[in-house]
């Protein structure tokens, strides 16, 4: 098996630490068994620095031997196809995780993003969130009939989806006990917390290097 190299950043400020993508792929392979490492750019010049690698200059991208593959769910979905932990073997299956991980970036991410850039600004009305609104609610209704979203166990779809979700202020947006409980439940999975674990240890190094640096 070649080796899986999940590429962050060096360094990232305090806001984005324990949320910055690559913790999606770190999980992925906790929750598989699947050995890997975590190699980084420079965040100083994030935006031209690596080009080559991910054409729009963000994280993560995943190395697989020859193989150089950006956008987290894109990589999400490459570490699925390897452990049937992460997505069933059979036909219905795949396809019930693939929809489901297209519908929590599609569905749900598509408006949780832009929505929440808008709270940002500190402007009294969000235009979206009657639609962030509408989103959530068909979701929760979704959560109230199950406990995970295919198979009737943990797959990458519930990763995903959960990982979407755990963002604060989307995580407190209306009244939603069932996706409450999806969140806290998925997120105590014990690879959740290692893969978080290490991305906050991953950053606060960085904090101590610079700190040597700049001293």
């Amino acid at each position: 098996m070649s080796e899986l190299i999940i590429w962050t950043y060096d360094w990232v400020p305090k806001g984005p630490r324990g949320f910055v993508r690559d913790l999606r792929l770190r999980w992925a392979c906790e929750e598989a068994g699947l050995p890997y490492s975590v190699r980084t750019i420079p965040f100083d010049g994030r935006e031209t620095n690596h080009l080559s690698q991910q054409p729009f200059g963000q994280v993560p991208f995943l190395g697989d031997g020859e193989l150089q593959i950006f956008e987290s769910g894109a990589g999400l979905m490459h570490l699925a196809r390897k452990s049937e932990t992460l997505m069933p073997g059979d036909p219905a299956g795949e396809a019930a995780t693939l929809q489901w991980l297209f519908a929590a970036l599609n569905s749900i991410e598509m408006v949780s993003v832009p929505w929440w850039f808008l709270t940002m600004t500190g402007q009294p009305d969000n235009a979206l969130a009657g639609w962030m609104g509408n989103r959530l609610a068909q979701l929760e209704t979704v959560l109230a009939a199950r406990e995970w979203l295919v198979a009737d166990r943990f797959t990458a779809a519930d990763l995903l989806m959960a990982d979407v979700l755990r963002v604060g202020k989307v995580r407190t947006f209306g009244d939603r006990p069932a996706t409450e409980a999806y969140v806290t439940r998925v997120t105590a999975r014990p690879a959740f917390r290692k893969a978080h674990a290490d991305q906050m240890a991953h950053f606060a190094a960085a904090d101590a290097k610079r700190a040597m640096v700049d001293s």
